[in-house]
C-alpha cells in the first residue's frame, strides 16, 4: 500500500477483514505500507497490520513478494505510482477519482490496457459499487424492474468545510486534488449514475461556486483533520457543484455535490425514475432500498422499503444474521473480495480504468460547462 492516511486506512481495514468474512481463492498478506516520512509510515504499518514499512515507495515496486500495489496517495500522485506499479507488473487498486486531470487519467487508462495485454489487471475503487444495497439496486434495474430509465436525482452532501477557518488541506488545492466537491464527491455520484443505470452521460450543463476562497495554510493534517496557522492562502477549487445531465439513451440527471451543506455528514442519495417503477437509496441509511412498482393496482400502490440484510442480497451471504446491518467500511471489505477473486481468475476487476477515466471525462466536461456558461458535451 502506498499511502496511509484517511483512505490507507479504510483499506487496511478491508484487507484485514476480506479473508475473515469471505472464502477468497488466494491469502491476502499486508507486506508493506510506503509512506512519505519514515516515523509516520512505520507506526501506521503497526497500527493497520502491515508486516513493514518504507520511506520509498519506488522500492516496493522491486519486491518478489508484493503481487498488487493499493494507491491512497492524494490525486496528483496517481499517476505516477500507478503506473509505475504495472509497468513493474503489479496488478493496481487506485483510489478514486482516477487522476487529478484528464490528460493523466487518460495516460493511465492506456497503461492498464498494455498492462491487460500481459495479464497484469488494475482497478479504480468506487467503493459504493459494493453498498449490498446499491448492488441489489443495479441488479434490479438491469433486470427491468423499473422499465426505461425516464430521470435521475442525484445529490452527495457533506459539511466538512462549512468552517471558514478549517485548514487549506490538499483537498482545497486544484493542483493537488484536480477539483473540490466534484472530484472528491461528485465523482462518486457520476460513478453510480452510470453503473447504475448502463447510461452514460453525453451532455452536461454546470455551475459552480467557491464560497470560502481563503482559508488557514495547513501546519498538520490526520486524516480528514487537520491543523492550520495564521497565515492563510487560496482556496482553487469548487465547494459546490451542480449540473444536469442527458445521457445516450434518452434519460436526464440531475445531480448536485457540495462539502458545505450544514448537518449533512454524509448525505449521499439518488433516485432512478423509470417507465414502470422507482428506486431510491440514501447512504446515511445504508442496508435500506425504497422501491415502486407503478403497474400495481392504485389500492396497493405506494413506496415500500427493502431492509436490505438477507443472506440472498449481494455480499451479505458471509456477514450477519438477517437484520444486522453494516457500515461503511464493508464496502471496501466487499471492493478487496471483489479484487482478488478477479485477479485469481485473469478477469478484468471493475470498475476498470477505463471506467475510471469514463467518470473523468463526464467530470472534465462540468468544470468547464461552470467556466464556460454553456451546455458542453463529453468526450467519447
Amino acid at each position: 500500500m502506498v499511502g496511509g492516511s484517511f483512505m490507507g486506512r479504510t483499506h487496511s481495514h478491508a484487507w484485514r477483514t476480506a479473508p475473515h468474512v469471505f472464502d477468497l481463492p488466494a491469502a491476502v498478506d499486508m507486506v508493506v505500507l510506503a509512506g512519505r516520512d519514515a516515523g509516520r509510515a512505520d507506526a501506521a504499518a503497526r497500527q493497520l497490520g502491515w508486516r513493514g514499512s518504507t520511506d520509498d515507495w519506488r522500492s516496493v515496486l522491486e519486491r518478489d513478494d508484493v503481487d498488487l500495489v493499493d494507491v491512497c496517495v492524494p490525486g496528483d500522485l496517481h499517476e505516477e505510482v500507478a503506473v509505475a506499479a504495472l509497468a513493474a507488473g503489479k496488478h493496481v487498486l487506485c483510489e478514486k477519482p482516477l487522476a487529478s486531470t484528464l490528460d493523466a487519467a487518460e495516460r493511465m487508462a492506456d497503461a492498464a490496457r498494455a498492462a491487460a495485454d500481459r495479464g497484469v489487471l488494475s482497478m479504480v475503487g468506487f467503493s459504493y459499487r459494493r453498498v449490498p444495497a446499491l448492488a441489489l439496486a443495479q441488479r434490479l434495474v438491469a433486470d427491468g424492474r423499473v422499465g426505461d430509465v425516464r430521470q435521475v436525482v442525484v445529490s452527495y452532501a457533506q459539511d466538512w468545510l462549512v468552517d471558514p477557518d478549517f485548514p487549506l488541506t490538499w483537498r482545497l488545492q486544484s493542483d493537488r486534488a484536480g477539483s473540490g466537491a466534484l472530484g472528491d464527491i461528485g465523482s462518486h455520484a457520476i460513478d453510480m449514475v452510470q453503473h447504475l443505470t448502463g447510461h452514460r452521460f453525453t451532455d452536461v450543463v454546470a455551475a459552480a461556486e467557491t464560497f470560502t476562497r481563503e482559508r488557514p495554510v495547513m501546519t498538520s493534517s490526520e486524516g480528514l483533520s487537520a491543523t492550520g496557522g495564521s497565515e492563510r492562502g487560496p482556496v482553487t477549487v469548487d465547494d459546490t457543484t451542480a449540473w444536469l445531465g442527458r445521457t445516450d439513451r434518452g434519460a436526464l440527471v440531475v445531480a448536485h455535490a457540495t462539502r458545505v451543506a450544514p448537518g449533512r455528514k454524509n448525505a449521499f442519495r439518488l433516485e432512478v425514475d423509470g417507465s414502470t417503477g422507482s428506486i431510491a437509496f440514501d447512504l446515511e441509511r445504508l442496508d435500506e432500498l425504497q422501491l415502486h412498482d407503478a403497474t400495481a393496482p392504485a389500492e396497493e400502490a405506494g413506496v415500500r422499503t427493502v431492509h436490505v440484510t438477507e443472506p440472498g442480497h449481494p455480499y451479505l451471504e458471509g456477514w450477519w444474521p438477517p437484520g444486522h446491518s453494516l457500515g461503511y467500511g464493508d464496502t471496501f471489505t466487499h471492493q478487496a473480495k471483489d479484487l482478488v477473486e478477479a485477479v485469481v481468475a485473469g478477469e478484468q476487476p471493475r470498475p476498470s480504468f477505463d471506467d475510471g477515466l469514463q467518470v473523468q471525462r463526464v467530470m472534465d466536461a462540468v468544470a468547464a460547462s461552470a467556466r464556460e456558461g454553456r451546455w458542453e458535451h463529453v468526450a467519447a
